[in-house]
């Protein structure tokens, strides 16, 4: 690793412990030349994990954009910011753990799907009715009396 300050390719690890929730090792170096001390971090690099769209087009995975579906489908709901962000990282997990390089909008749609049903039903909904395309009230109604009739065999 390249010191900062005196470009010299040798240093020396002090410190190393791992950072954002295991994803990473934060590395505390020291320059053998200069003695300045410098931190790096080490990460895995990712292949990139290409999304298949419904009209065929392809584009990179965006976390982000799943956390914004989510983030909005939450709103004035009484659902966490570290509930959202560990739904998020299942979701990333799952994505990659499917390991084609290649995964659908409808499957990461469905994920999405799958997790919000069991943090909370409105957030569900309000998701479905944007991932789905509802229409209609029909289409709405009909996927809220599913929604309830699954609650009521559950509760059996």
């Amino acid at each position: 690793m390249r010191c900062l300050y005196c470009s010299c390719m040798e240093s020396k690890v002090i410190d190393s412990r791992p950072s954002e929730e295991g994803n990473s090792i934060r590395r505390r170096r020291e320059c053998v030349n200069c003695g300045r001390r410098f931190t790096t971090y080490e990460k895995i690099e990712l292949i990139p994990l290409m999304v298949v769209k419904r009209d065929g087009r392809r584009e990179v995975f965006d976390l982000e954009k799943i956390r914004a579906g989510i983030v909005i489908a939450c709103e004035k709901l009484p659902v966490t910011l570290p509930q959202i962000e560990e739904t998020v990282q299942r979701i990333e997990k799952r994505a990659y753990s499917m390991g084609d390089g290649e995964i659908t909008s409808q499957a990461i749609g469905d994920m999405v799907m799958d997790e919000l049903h069991g943090i909370n039903e409105v957030a569900y909904v309000r998701f479905a009715a944007v991932y789905r395309k509802f229409t209609d009230l029909d289409s709405f109604m009909s996927e809220v009396q599913r929604l309830v009739k699954e609650k009521a065999e559950a509760a059996k």
